[in-house]
């Protein structure tokens, strides 16, 4: 192999200060944008402040785990909402990606000697820093409102919304390598997110659809939202569901290795498209 072709090695430094810039870079556009910082708690406020109290004597909730005692319902809703948070969050990421992509800002990116699986994933987290700022902001007005859990639970959901908040992003993140236009993204949002959140446990619990509908449940079984959801449920009481890690998990890892794939300038829709050339 002539020099040329040799892979450039570069110090872990390098690779830190990458992934200081990146992720300071959506820090700073979450920043400057105060529009998208207010829609984000708007949507989960409306549901909690609204629907929530509407509903609350008409949908109870019956002592399931991790629950000890009977809950209000918006209490019940609270992971759900926190899970939309980071998954508007997470398609609001891709949409950036191929805005960045059609602008041509994406290229000077991916050219750069770092691996492309290193930029994507901090680009990623970045956008799971920006989450977790959304969902903390959020439990803050939760709980001025009144809606407050076990207070070391908010601890012990750092690392799970991390982990959700990667999983979600890796959603969008898969979706947007197969979107060539910024017209057409707004149509597979809605198409990704409201049947994601609707056919979950993030508004009412598994048993009741159940009983209603044995298809409808075997749907919200397999949608990784779900477990997700279920996933902050237990942890907002210092709770593990190990069925809904494993699940977020390997969920993760596939969803990631779909984005990468097709970030791929020989295999996936770069090679397509024609528009991106640069290290693989």
């Amino acid at each position: 192999m002539s020099d040329t072709n040799k892979p450039i090695r570069l110090p872990i430094s390098a690779y830190v200060i990458c992934l200081q810039g990146i992720m300071w870079r959506e820090a700073l556009r979450f920043i400057h944008q105060r529009g998208r910082f207010i829609a984000s708690l708007v949507r989960p406020l409306l549901w909690l402040i609204i629907f929530a109290t509407g509903f609350r004597s008409i949908l109870g909730v019956s002592i399931i785990p991790p629950y000890a005692t009977y809950v209000l319902y918006e209490d019940y809703i609270t992971p759900g909402l926190i899970a939309m948070i980071q998954l508007f969050n997470g398609m609001q990421s891709s949409l950036s990606m191929v805005y960045d992509r059609e602008t041509g800002s994406m290229r000077n990116l991916l050219v750069s000697p770092l691996p492309r699986w290193f930029l994507l994933v901090s680009k990623l987290a970045g956008g799971v820093l920006v989450s977790v700022l959304q969902v903390y902001t959020f439990l803050l007005i939760a709980w001025i409102w009144g809606i407050r859990s076990p207070l070391p639970g908010y601890i012990a959901l750092v690392p799970v919304v991390v982990l959700t908040g990667f999983m979600l992003g890796a959603v969008g993140l898969a979706l947007s390598s197969a979107i060539n236009q910024l017209e057409n993204f707004a149509g597979v949002m809605n198409f990704v997110i409201f049947p994601m959140f609707f056919l979950s446990s993030a508004l009412y619990p598994l048993w009741r659809m159940q009983e209603s509908n044995a298809l409808i449940y075997q749907i919200c079984l397999l949608n990784p939202f779900t477990y997700a959801v279920e996933l902050i449920r237990f942890a907002l009481y210092q709770q593990l569901n190990w069925r809904a890690l494993a699940v977020v998990v390997a969920c993760s890892g596939i969803f990631l290795a779909l984005a990468l794939l097709a970030y791929n300038p020989s295999r996936g829709i770069l090679k397509r498209s024609g528009s991106l050339r640069g290290k693989s």
